[in-house]
C-alpha cells in the first residue's frame, strides 16, 4: 500500500493543484476513485485544504483525500447544473475589498458580507484607494452604517494611509482571504504586505471604471510575519449559496426589528404593530437596505432548495449504480 503524507492546497489551477508536502511544492492532481464515485460527502479541493497525497517522483502526485474544514467561502458555482463551489478554506479572516473611487458599491459588500459571515471567518471591509476619493469620508460612513457589527477600514497601499491599523490581523499562522471585484487593489495591496512586488497589478481604469483580472488562479502568499494570505481572482459572479446564518449576521439590525413585530407570523405588509413597517416610517430602517435584506434572504432559501435538489438527485444516481444488472439474455 503507497503511503499517504499530508499536504496543504496552495494553489489551484483549472485541473491541477500545487501541495505544499514535506517543505516542497509539488503539483497533483485528483485520484478519480475518490473523488468521482458519487459519493455525497465527496470535497473536491480548493486553495487552503489540507489533504492526503501520494507523493509521485516521476510527475503528477495523486490527491486521495480532503481533510475537515474549520471554514469555507461557498458560492453557487457559474457553471450550470454544478452546485456549490468552495473557493477558499480554513482560513480566520475574509477581507472584503472595495475600492473607493468607483468600484464602491454597498449592495456588492452585503452580497460579500453574507457568504463571509456564513462561512465561518471573521470579515472585515477593506475600503481601498482613500487617496483617490473626494468624498471618503461619508463613503466610509456609509460603509460603516451597512456593515454591522464589522470592522471597516480605510487604506491607500501607495501612500501606506492606514495599512499599520491591519498589523493586528497579520499575526504568525492567520491565515486572511481577499475578496473583491477586480482592480480594487488586492494585487497591489498584497505587494504592499509582501514589500516586494511580486504580484501583477493592473488597477481601475480612471475613465471607465472597468477592472481587469491579474490574479488568474487562487493561490496562498506567505508573509515576512508568518501570516498567510489567500489571494482571488476578481470575481464578476458571486451567486449565493445556502447562507441563513450569513443573510442573520449582515441584517442583524433588521433580525432585531423582526423580533419586536406584534405578531410571529407577521408578513410586513399589512398587520397592526409590525415594528418593520414602524422602521421604515419612522426612518430607522432605510427602504434600500430593507430591499436588499429581502433579495438575499430569498436567494438563500432558492439556494437551499437548489441544494435538496443536487443531494436528490445524487442519492438517486448512486441508487442506479449501486442495481445488479440485469440479465438481459433470452432463451429460447
Amino acid at each position: 500500500m503507497e503511503e499517504k503524507e499530508k499536504g496543504f492546497v496552495v494553489a489551484v489551477h483549472r485541473d491541477r493543484y500545487e501541495v505544499e508536502v514535506l517543505g516542497e511544492t509539488l503539483y497533483a492532481k485528483l485520484k478519480t476513485g475518490v473523488y468521482y464515485n458519487m459519493k455525497l460527502e465527496v470535497k473536491f479541493p480548493t486553495v487552503g485544504d489540507e489533504v492526503d497525497i501520494i507523493i509521485n517522483p516521476f510527475g503528477d502526485s495523486l490527491i486521495v483525500g480532503t481533510k475537515e474544514r474549520k471554514t469555507g467561502f461557498l458560492r453557487n458555482n457559474p457553471t450550470p447544473g454544478m452546485g456549490e463551489q468552495t473557493i477558499a478554506a480554513n482560513f480566520d479572516y475574509v477581507f472584503i475589498m472595495m475600492s473607493l473611487n468607483h468600484n464602491f458599491n454597498l449592495n456588492r459588500m452585503e452580497r460579500y458580507l453574507t457568504l463571509a459571515w456564513q462561512s465561518g471567518g471573521i470579515p472585515v471591509v477593506i475600503l481601498t484607494k482613500v487617496d483617490l476619493s473626494d468624498d471618503a469620508n461619508e463613503k466610509i460612513r456609509l460603509t460603516r452604517e451597512a456593515a454591522v457589527g464589522v470592522d471597516v477600514y480605510a487604506i491607500s497601499s501607495i501612500t501606506g494611509y492606514g495599512m499599520d491599523e491591519l498589523n493586528k490581523y497579520f499575526e504568525k499562522g492567520k491565515i486572511i482571504v481577499f475578496l473583491g471585484s477586480s482592480g480594487v487593489g488586492k494585487s497591489t495591496f498584497a505587494n504592499t504586505l509582501l514589500g516586494e512586488n511580486i504580484m501583477d497589478t493592473n488597477e481601475i481604469r480612471e475613465g471607465d471604471s472597468e477592472g481587469h483580472h491579474t490574479t488568474t488562479h487562487r493561490q496562498v502568499i506567505k508573509l515576512p510575519g508568518g501570516a498567510m494570505i489567500i489571494d482571488t481572482p476578481g470575481m464578476r459572479e458571486l451567486g449565493m449559496w445556502e447562507a441563513d446564518e450569513g443573510v442573520f449576521q449582515t441584517f442583524e439590525d433588521i433580525e432585531t426589528i423582526i423580533l419586536k413585530c406584534k405578531y410571529k407570523n407577521c408578513s410586513h405588509k399589512t398587520e397592526l404593530g409590525c415594528a418593520v413597517k414602524t422602521a421604515l416610517q419612522n426612518g430607522t430602517l432605510s427602504e434600500k437596505r430593507w430591499h436588499n435584506y429581502n433579495m438575499l434572504k430569498k436567494e438563500s432559501e432558492r439556494a437551499k432548495h437548489k441544494e435538496t435538489f443536487f443531494i436528490r438527485q445524487k442519492k438517486k444516481h448512486i441508487a442506479v449504480k449501486k442495481e445488479p444488472r440485469r440479465n438481459n439474455k433470452i432463451d429460447y
